[in-house]
């Protein structure tokens, strides 16, 4: 249209020139202007000055100087960060008072918004050159529209449309302001004092004729754009018109479908819905005589529950009394008869409750405290089973809490009737000692009287635990049976859910559907057909398939009722637990029963209670154990009675162990405790007799018993034991000079003898008692840490010549405290290799021990060895030190030299091995010539075959000569020629 033609706006190259970005240009009226002070002079004589005050805009002193206005504002912080006018002066506003710091900054560009250049804007120029050419081309041949409103606008006088433009074509345009109005109709100086003059009326008529002709020009300028935008109006009014008719022809369709439906509803449907009608009246009838023989059903329900629980049948009680609620729930709700039964139903089931924790406390009771020599099996366990499964039913999960407090009591009650048990034949002492504590009565004991009560206590505690675990294990197989019955239910739900969504025919079709929506008397119609549904399958035997009912329950019990009756009624149930609201049927088992992780839960606290009862159990017996053991008595045990006391504890704790498959650590412990101070006495006795027999050792030869030597041997057999006493009447043997191991011969001290029983001791003890063999390893240890050091006190320093009296110590006795610390090492091994096989392999770092003796004692022999080199050493630097090469020969000192050699080979041959003695007369030997070969030196005597090295020479002879006829030197190379200094 040419409307829109005119109005549509033009791009306009810029002001930046050959830029070519195009703006559209603003609509002059959404231009804003600053208020206007003053209107322009209409009239030929416009008032001036009083009159001109009427006009101004601003607040007057005079009138307002009592009243608050913006301009009394003394802080405005938003404005006066805000104002584009604040001068430079301005500019230390904030500074003054908050610092120089305080200053206007830059706001600092996005680092996500991009820098615009020209360069961006390439495409679009590109894209709108060639329309903007198109555009040029058509603005020269066709003139605008703008042009000519400009056009007709010039003929216009230009005050008057200056005029126009600046009063009637504001947008804030209003006559009730008084500054419009005055502008509009300057009235105000035709009010002036002197009265109305012809002037005065000619100024009058010119301005009436002056808005005459306003009124003119905008009724022209209005018929003008009337007449431009007349296309458009004609437009409207024929869609109108159209629009109209089509009402019209739908109105006539409505009707027309209208009459159909009511012939359809007349004729199609009222005889089937009168049919539906008289069917679901039928059913509501049938549902009513059902309601009426559930209620005389429930009604029942009470004396029965009473009868049930005369006769201590707690869980069928509980299974009416829930099914008996969960008919009053879903059938009976709202029935005023029944407002009570519910609650007093409650009632009941809350005394069963405590019926049923009762009983099962008295059958606790009376099962734990009965005889423990009765048999083994559970005392009424079909009793026990349904007080379980009532307890699981009812949630009662802390049952075995009561029972756990009755199994502590009867434990702690076991030792006292083991004790009546024990003295019941030893009437005197019970007689004089009844006064007693039992802790007191017990350290009166003998340790054989006490041992056989502690036997007697541990039997009993087995036999305790066996019918605790024989009595939990029913209880466990019924939490199990209900856990497994639970799953097996869940599974069936699911495939009788998965048969029923899979059926044929179950969903409704299209028209039954719509049927649904059809109610009478406040009951979808598709009940209806649901009901005869039902009843139909019922009638043809599908309600053997079905999950019985809670009202066929109580029918069942009622015991009337015909085969139709109880079908509909299941039935009936089956469907209202299927539609009830929220989709999901109650059921009161799955509501009562706790869930498979409770179940769980008590399974696991049935392992625990065992787990208890064989704590307890150790419990009790360390009372025992520690109350005989508070004076010390258990310290001053013999080792055969301690061992003993260690196998019954064992053997108790293996017991316990295998039956409640739980490691009690608590008497473990307190036998520990009392073995460490039985190993700290055994250990300081055997210590304190080592020590008193070394300080009374004469460190001479021993003769060796024949038990000895069979000690001996049965170590080298590989038994680590100490021998049986034989009995006196044997023959003895004669004592032996030697000991003999391996082939060897020691010659030993009587105290080394006992040193080898003492450690086999040791051994015995960690056979009998292993737990012991950490402690009993170290103290070992030191035991030969303490010979060691002992003897070498004794020997080696001189100790001997104080405590014992020796007038000094001899080669022999050197030769002999040698072989001995020999004989420890041999063994040593062996010990280890022991006690190895006793420790667990995190405990065979203590080994490290055996090393560091064995180190020790070799150290020892090597000082012994040094010793007795010392010894010769001496002797040969004070003989050889006097030695002169003259006649006669052999020279008087080489034959004190062979005399003192040959009383060190006659006093150690007898006690050191051939191999050892040849290797330290090797050692000697070249001490000799050591010393032999300096004083030749001295002498000045040299290898030359002169008369001196003759002499020498014949010297030597002799010497080796008697060096080799000593028994077992034979075959030693002496090597005398080292004795010459060899010629440079």
């Amino acid at each position: 249209m040419a409307s829109s033609h005119s109005s549509s706006p033009v791009p306009h190259p810029s002001s930046g020139g050959s830029e070519g970005i195009f703006r559209k240009d603003k609509d002059p009226s959404s231009r804003h202007y600053r208020p206007v002070h003053s209107l322009p002079d209409v009239c030929p004589k416009e008032p001036t000055g009083e009159a001109a005050l009427v006009l101004c805009e601003g607040p007057s002193v005079v009138a307002d100087q009592h009243r608050w206005t913006v301009y009394n504002s003394k802080v405005n912080l938003p404005a006066a960060l805000n104002d584009p006018r604040l001068a430079k002066r301005e500019s230390d506003f904030f500074t003054k008072t908050w610092g120089l710091d305080f200053a206007e900054t830059e706001v600092m560009p996005s680092f996500y918004l991009p820098n615009i250049t020209k360069e961006h804007f390439g495409p679009y120029l590109q894209e709108t050159a060639q329309r903007e050419k198109i555009h040029e081309r058509c603005k020269s041949i066709c003139s605008n529209k703008d042009e000519l409103d400009h056009t007709y606008y010039l003929v216009l006088d230009s005050k008057i449309n200056i005029w126009l433009k600046q009063i009637f074509m504001k947008p804030d345009f209003a006559l009730d302001d008084p500054t419009t109005f005055n502008a509009v109709l300057p009235w105000s100086h035709f009010n002036s004092a002197g009265g109305k003059s012809s002037r005065d009326m000619a100024s009058s008529r010119l301005l009436q004729e002056k808005l005459s002709h306003y009124l003119d020009v905008v009724e022209v300028s209005i018929a003008r754009q009337i007449s431009l935008r007349s296309e458009a109006f004609f437009h409207a009014m024929s869609s109108q018109h159209e629009l109209q008719d089509r009402l019209t022809e739908t109105a006539r369709a409505v009707a027309v479908l209208r009459g159909r439906a009511a012939a359809i509803e007349r004729i199609m449907c009222e005889g089937p819905l009168r049919a539906l009608r008289q069917a679901l009246t039928r059913s509501n009838c049938a549902r009513l005589h059902n309601k009426l023989k559930l209620m005389a059903a429930v009604h029942q329900s009470q004396p029965t529950v009473q009868l049930l629980l005369s006769t201590s049948e707690f869980v069928g009680a509980l299974e009416l009394i829930a099914t008996t609620k969960e008919v009053l729930q879903l059938e009976l709700q709202g029935i005023h008869s029944f407002r009570h039964l519910g609650s007093q139903l409650c009632e009941m089931e809350k005394l069963i409750d405590k019926m049923m924790v009762g009983d099962f406390s008295m059958y606790s009771r009376s099962d734990l405290n009965r005889s423990l020599e009765d048999d083994g099996q559970v005392m009424e366990k079909d009793r026990l089973e349904s007080l379980v499964f009532g307890l699981l039913r009812q949630r009662k999960l802390d049952f075995l809490d009561i029972y756990s407090d009755e199994m502590i009591l009867a434990a702690k009650s076991i030792v006292t009737q083991v004790k009546d048990q024990t003295q019941s034949n030893r009437t005197d002492y019970l007689h004089d000692h009844k006064h007693l504590w039992l802790a007191d009565q017990m350290r009166l004991m003998t340790f054989p009287q006490w041992f056989e009560l502690l036997k007697s206590v541990f039997e009993n505690f087995i036999l305790f635990l066996k019918r605790i675990k024989v009595t939990l294990s029913v209880v466990r197989n019924v939490v199990l049976e209900v856990l497994d019955s639970n799953q097996k239910s869940r599974l069936l739900e699911r495939a009788a859910a998965g048969g029923l969504t899979e059926a044929p025919g179950t969903p409704l079709n299209q028209e039954e559907a719509e049927l649904a929506y059809l109610t009478h008397e406040g009951l979808f119609i598709s009940d209806a057909l649901n009901d005869a549904q039902l009843h139909l399958g019922a009638s043809t035997g599908q309600e053997q398939s079905s999950t019985v009912g809670p009202r066929q329950a109580l029918s069942r019990m009622d015991g009337c009722g015909s085969d139709s009756a109880s079908g509909t009624t299941e039935s009936s149930s089956s469907r209202e637990h299927a539609f009830l609201p929220g989709g999901a049927a109650i059921s009161s088992n799955e509501d009562m029963m706790p869930s498979d992780l409770e179940l769980g839960r008590v399974a696991n606290n049935i392992q625990e209670l065992l787990y208890t009862a064989s704590d307890v159990s150790h419990d009790r017996c360390v009372k025992v154990l520690m109350a005989r053991a508070k004076d010390g008595s258990l310290e001053r045990l013999s080792s055969a009675e301690f061992v003993f006391l260690s196998q019954a504890v064992e053997g108790f704790v293996r017991d316990t162990e295998k039956l409640c498959c739980r490691r009690s650590v608590s008497l473990r412990g307190a036998l520990q405790s009392q073995a460490n101070r039985f190993v700290h006495r055994f250990h300081e006795e055997r210590k304190t007799k080592l020590s008193l027999l070394l300080d009374n050792e004469r460190w001479k030869q021993a003769e060796v018993p024949a038990e000895f030597q069979d000690l001996v041997n049965s170590i080298a057999d590989g038994r680590i034991t100490l021998p049986e006493r034989k009995p006196q009447g044997t023959e003895e043997r004669k004592p032996s000079d030697y000991l003999h191991i391996d082939g060897q011969k020691y010659a030993v001290v009587g105290t080394v003898l006992l040193l080898i029983r003492i450690f086999l001791e040791y051994c015995q003890c960690v056979n009998d008692i292993p737990s012991i063999s950490t402690d009993m390893l170290t103290r070992l240890s030191d035991l030969l840490k303490h010979f060691n050091s002992r003897s070498c006190q004794l020997v080696l320093g001189a100790g001997a010549l104080q405590v014992v009296g020796l007038k000094t110590i001899t080669t022999k006795n050197l030769a002999l405290a040698s072989r001995c610390l020999q004989l420890v090492v041999h063994y040593i091994p062996v010990i280890r290799a022991h006690f190895e096989t006793k420790l667990a392999p995190k405990q065979y770092s203590v080994l490290r021990h055996f090393d560091h003796i064995t180190k020790d004692y070799n150290d020892h022999i090597a000082e012994i060895s040094a010793k007795l080199m010392a010894i010769m050493d001496s002797l040969f630097e004070k003989v050889l030190s006097k030695y002169e090469v003259k006649a006669p020969v052999p020279s008087a000192c080489f034959r004190n030299v062979c005399k003192q050699m040959a009383k060190m080979h006659e006093a150690l041959y007898e006690l050191l091995p051939e191999e050892q003695a040849q290797m330290l007369f090797l050692r000697i030997n070249a001490s000799f010539k050591m010393h032999l070969k300096r004083q030749l030196a001295r002498l000045g005597v040299h290898h030359d075959g002169g008369p001196q090295h003759g002499l020498v020479t014949v010297d030597v002879a002799f010497y080796t000569e008697n060096v080799q006829s000593l028994r077992a030197l034979e075959k030693l190379d002496l090597n005398m020629a080292e004795i010459w200094e060899q010629k440079r």
